[in-house]
């Protein structure tokens, strides 16, 4: 009966692990559980070396995983090294719809990275949200834990469920993480390959998180490499050449759409003039548009374009005459932060056919989305978004195929950098403990040498005995401590003070104390209760 029910434990925990399992998806060269967590001997004592045999009424039977867990160490989940994680959705995993339920402000980045940061596994934090993507990286002192934490947040604050969350979530790690953040920020996960408005948003990620709490040594190393990935593919392959943006996109694609495939005769319609609304006009103006109409809630930064672009007719309308301009217009671009939509059914229901009576083009790039999901419906307007430009993407993707196989050179090669780099920081730790232990051990023989002198032992002496002692520790120290440091330029001899750090943590036993991610841990916890 023990080994039956040892069995259907076993059963039971296996199937729950393998859900698990299935949710997280670690490559396994990146599960980093020590041994002895899962050694018999450990969690049993029947089998220890000191026990040969069974005792007479004890039923010889496999110990269960479940069994196994609970007798492993109360630390199971902190003796690991941290891990950086990237999570979230962009759109190759997740229609538009869901998108933009988890779309955060740039203004409200910072404090998510606080809001992050104050979970108990969550070390270090950033957030990248554009209308393709919204991914957050994380530097987790528990991979299980920091995952689940930052996913119920997700959940939370975005009302779309957990269920649905993983069905349509990016969740990578360590190198995994940092190669895809390398591609997104050398244009490569674009829907426009080689685009180059997204190296600038990473960028904004670095200037948003300066001096904000969370937003510290490996996350902001890694944003930094990432901008210095993104800036040597477009150099040395040229891979952002030609109309290659979001923007860029959206006006070949009105392009294609209009009968003649011109801009001469049609009447055409920018809403909005930020980064993204800017781009669409001169990308418009570079199509051969000679008029167009821009809504914006101020007048400022439509000057400034009109002042450089002399060649166009630019005509300013403010924000309260939109319907007007609408109704005048053939194609209408938005491109605003407005988080409800400008463009309802209502509305669009009210305005006259274009040209000709036709269908009136909508192309909305914005994150939320400025048109309504229902005018699409309408038989008067055609409506396109972010996710239909992959019609355009199509067209151009063989020109820079060859180009981003280069970039995929550059990127590995820069990605053995970082990774040698982030493997380097390790060695802190190592090196404090190994002063520590080599200092218990002079300071206890310090001590037997004292007791053994007497009492008479004068304050001179001891001062001479402890300045021998510490001598001997430092010239002992000397040579580990060269070998455990490196300049972070040369790759060689990075992997070789790795090398040396891991035979100085096997040689003396330094795994064994309570580890760096422990001690974060109990501190966060701590602080939380108060």
């Amino acid at each position: 009966m023990a080994a039956l029910a040892g069995s259907s434990s076993a059963a039971t925990a296996t199937t729950s692990s393998t859900r698990f399992r299935r949710f997280i998806r670690p490559p396994p060269s990146q599960l980093s559980f020590s041994r002895a967590r899962f050694s018999v001997k450990a969690a049993c004592p029947f089998f220890s070396d000191n026990n040969n045999s069974l005792p007479q009424n004890v039923v010889a039977s496999k110990p269960s995983a479940l069994e196994l867990l609970k007798a492993s160490a109360a630390d199971r989940y902190t003796k690991e090294k941290s891990c950086i994680v990237c999570i979230g959705l962009n759109i190759h995993t997740a229609p538009v719809e869901m998108r933009e339920k988890l779309a955060i402000p740039e203004d409200r980045w910072p404090q998510v990275i606080k809001d992050l940061c104050a979970f108990n596994h969550i070390e270090e934090a950033a957030v990248l949200s554009t209308c393709n993507r919204m991914e957050i990286y994380v530097v987790a002192l528990s991979q299980h834990r920091g995952v689940k934490e930052v996913t119920d947040w997700m959940s939370k604050v975005s009302g779309v469920s957990i269920p649905d969350l993983r069905e349509h979530q990016v969740l990578l790690y360590n190198a995994d993480a940092t190669h895809h953040l390398f591609e997104v920020a050398a244009g490569l996960d674009s829907l426009v390959l080689g685009e180059g408005q997204i190296l600038a948003q990473v960028k904004q990620v670095v200037k948003t998180g300066q001096g904000v709490p969370g937003f510290d040594r490996k996350i902001s190393g890694l944003f930094k490499h990432a901008i210095s990935v993104g800036k040597r593919v477009r150099t040395e392959t040229n891979i952002s050449s030609g109309s290659v943006s979001v923007s860029s996109a959206a006006v070949e694609l009105a392009l294609m759409k209009l009968p003649d495939s011109s801009f001469a005769d049609a009447g055409m319609l920018v809403v909005g003039s930020g980064k993204m609304g800017k781009l669409v006009i001169k990308h418009l103006a570079a199509k051969g548009c000679k008029r167009m109409v821009v809504v914006n809630r101020s007048e400022e930064k439509v000057k400034a374009i009109q002042r450089e672009l002399k060649d166009v007719e630019i005509v300013f309308r403010p924000i309260s005459e939109m319907l007007t301009c609408a109704a005048e217009a053939d194609v209408i671009f938005t491109s605003t932060a407005s988080e409800s939509p400008l463009f309802t059914v209502e509305n669009v229901q009210k305005l006259p056919l274009a040209t000709h009576g036709r269908r009136r083009l909508f192309v909305d790039i914005s994150i939320p989305r400025n048109v309504e999901a229902g005018v699409s419906d309408l038989e008067t307007a055609h409506v396109y978004n972010v996710d239909d430009l992959k019609e355009v993407v199509a067209a151009n993707k063989e020109d820079r195929l060859q180009k981003a196989a280069e970039a995929r050179e550059i990127i590995m090669e820069e990605l053995n950098k970082f990774e040698a780099w982030k493997d380097s920081l390790e060695t802190a730790p190592t090196i404090k403990k190994f002063r520590a232990y080599v200092e218990r051990i002079r300071a206890s023989e310090m001590e037997k040498c004292l007791s053994k002198m007497g009492n008479d032992v004068s304050k001179e002496q001891k001062d001479a005995i402890y300045a021998l002692s510490m001598g001997i520790v430092n010239k002992v120290l000397q040579g580990p401590m060269q070998h455990l440091r490196c300049d972070n330029k040369n790759h060689n001899s990075q992997s070789e003070v790795l090398e040396n750090m891991r035979a100085i943590n096997r040689m003396y036993d330094l795994e064994t104390e309570v580890s760096l991610l422990e001690e974060k841990i109990r501190d966060k916890m701590e602080r939380a209760k108060k």
